[in-house]
């Protein structure tokens, strides 16, 4: 076999680059399995790659206030009273400044930190323009929100757009947000009514809140499964694109079920609620997804915060903080145990692999 002092000297030698060599370390890596580079029961994810990044995010985001800064000096010097009509000159300036910002720090850079802020600008900037050259403020401001669904719906495609050319994992979580946004306000602007917050997830609730967020919530897992299991060894960004829409979906699909539950006050109720909870720590132990089980029981935890009361919301509070300490010490051993009773039609092969498979 091929080591990397092999590739060392031929890169001495001149019978490679330095990039081909580097190159071909990574095809390997990503033949092998990155995660073997990884603690065993270790989850790929990363936030920034070093400081410089963060210093890059602290400029983007003084660059963007001295931008508005300066956008609501001219408008204002020049008298304007109508945002609408300059808005889509505004916006696309915005957009093509960010999109060569985008060039550099992520297609060229390859910087996270920066890609993440720049994806935020983007939808921010987009969601801006479409609103303010399509929406009615008036109506707005009556409480009428049926003029936003269609920008909203507009400036989420412009950050598919994005997502498309760059990539950026983010940016899908942001995507998945984006017409959960656009369907509930949709909803509510065509007959539902929100009365209060927990509408939004109560399914004996009027209106269609939340079924539509259940519905949302499926699909979104649905998606980051087909990311995952396209990288079970998680080495691409496909796998980054799954942890963010896991991130997204596991919150929808708790919320509207637990909510649901906890609102009922009864001990039927919450054993089905524990049951429905075991549920979902098992399937977040099949597909090896820490992120899809920390943002259902951390939904959790905020939700019996405002509707248990003092007693009850400390006892689940205090078990969760228990479970989520044993599955954090014992995540890979548990893992393989619960694999092998895994019936034969579950595709194991597109998970990623036990490190404890051998276990007994």
């Amino acid at each position: 076999m091929i080591n990397r002092d092999d590739l060392k000297a031929a890169v001495g030698s001149g019978l490679l680059s330095e990039r081909q060599a580097a190159n071909l370390i990574s095809l390997a890596d990503s033949r092998r399995g990155a995660r073997e580079a990884l603690a065993a029961g270790d989850e790929p994810f990363e936030l920034f790659k070093g400081f410089n990044e963060i210093f890059i995010v602290i400029g983007l985001l003084i660059l963007s206030s001295g931008w508005w800064g300066v956008v609501t000096l001219l408008l204002g010097g020049s008298r304007i009273v109508n945002l609408q009509d300059y808005a889509l000159g505004v916006s696309l300036a915005g957009a093509a400044f960010l999109w060569l910002l985008s060039e550099y720090f992520i297609r060229k850079r390859r910087m996270v930190a920066p890609a993440i802020a720049l994806s935020i600008m983007f939808a921010g900037n987009a969601a801006f323009g479409f609103i303010a050259l399509m929406s009615e403020p008036f109506m707005i401001a009556q409480g009428d929100y049926s003029s936003v669904p269609v920008p909203l719906l507009l400036a989420t495609l412009a950050l598919g757009l994005y997502w498309w050319r760059f990539r950026v994992p983010f940016a899908m979580a942001m995507i998945a947000v984006g017409l959960f946004v656009v369907a509930i306000i949709f909803a509510a602007s065509r007959g539902g009514r929100i009365t209060e917050i927990s509408d939004l997830f109560l399914l004996s609730a009027g209106g269609p809140f939340a079924w539509i967020t259940l519905a949302l919530g499926l699909l979104v897992f649905a998606a980051a499964m087909a990311f995952d299991t396209s990288d079970p060894h998680r080495v691409t960004r496909r796998s980054a694109n799954g942890f963010w829409l896991h991130v997204v979906a596991a919150p929808a699909l708790v919320n509207t079920v637990a909510l649901s539950l906890l609102d009922q006050h009864n001990g039927g109720s919450n054993l089905i609620l524990l049951a429905f909870l075991a549920l979902f720590a098992i399937v977040a132990i099949v597909i090896d997804r820490r992120s899809f089980l920390i943002a259902a029981i951390g939904y959790i935890v905020v939700l019996a915060g405002t509707v248990l009361d003092g007693s009850g919301a400390a006892y689940t509070v205090l078990a969760l903080g228990i479970v989520l300490l044993l599955l954090g010490a014992f995540w890979e051993r548990i893992r393989a145990r619960v694999l092998r009773l895994m019936p034969g039609f579950v595709p194991l092969h597109k998970l990623p692999p036990s490190h404890n498979q051998g276990l007994t």
